[in-house]
């Protein structure tokens, strides 16, 4: 079985295939496939942004899709950037841009009062419609500056709970057993095998 990863981001499709390896399906980016759609994030909320990515990009392929949309929920800021945390910074921001934003709205917020999650919202769709949406957590805290060289996103800036290092100092390997994505791209493995069963 073919299996798109509903997603551009190169980082999230290597993160993604490191998790599901072992699954006996031939997992597809939108580098392996011509003329895709851009999905249009216009969701409320994660959950909405998943799901709409997931159904739009099986359908529009033909094969099973499974997508997701994670957010950087920041208590000291309401949840904010939460939906909005791959362009907290404007529309046509980089990574350093958004992080720059959240540590100058973060300046002066004491270390106690620094609590976040990065929350992962899974969906898996074939062109028939909606199989299921899992969810993954990780909770933390934001750094006063930006450690470690690996990673993407907010991942020099946090820090997860009982842990020392940000994600940008863990191996891919070591974030992938503790990270929100690795958490819900697991659980949503329960979901393609499901799927596997049936076809």
């Amino acid at each position: 079985m073919r299996l798109v990863l509903a997603t551009r981001n190169e980082h999230k499709v290597r993160e993604i295939r490191d998790i599901l390896d072992g699954l006996d399906v031939e997992l597809l980016s939108f580098h392996d496939l011509a003329d895709l759609p851009d999905v249009i994030e216009d969701g409320a909320t994660l959950d909405e942004n998943a799901v709409k990515k997931a159904v739009e990009v099986a359908g529009a392929t033909g094969h099973p899709a499974l997508a997701d949309d994670t957010g950087l929920e920041v208590d000291a800021l309401d949840g904010a950037p939460g939906v909005y945390s791959a362009r907290y910074a404007g529309p046509a921001c980089d990574s350093d841009a958004n992080n720059t934003k959240l540590l100058a709205e973060l300046d002066g917020v004491a270390d106690r009062d620094r609590r976040a999650a990065f929350r992962c919202v899974v969906a898996l769709a074939t062109p028939e419609g909606l199989i299921g949406v899992v969810v993954g957590t990780t909770a933390g805290r934001i750094t006063r500056e930006r450690h470690g060289g690996g990673g993407f996103g907010y991942d020099p800036l946090f820090r997860p709970d009982g842990y020392d290092r940000t994600y940008a100092e863990m191996s891919a390997e070591e974030k992938n057993e503790i990270s929100h994505r690795g958490r819900a791209v697991r659980a949503s493995r329960a979901l393609v095998e499901e799927l596997l069963r049936s076809v």
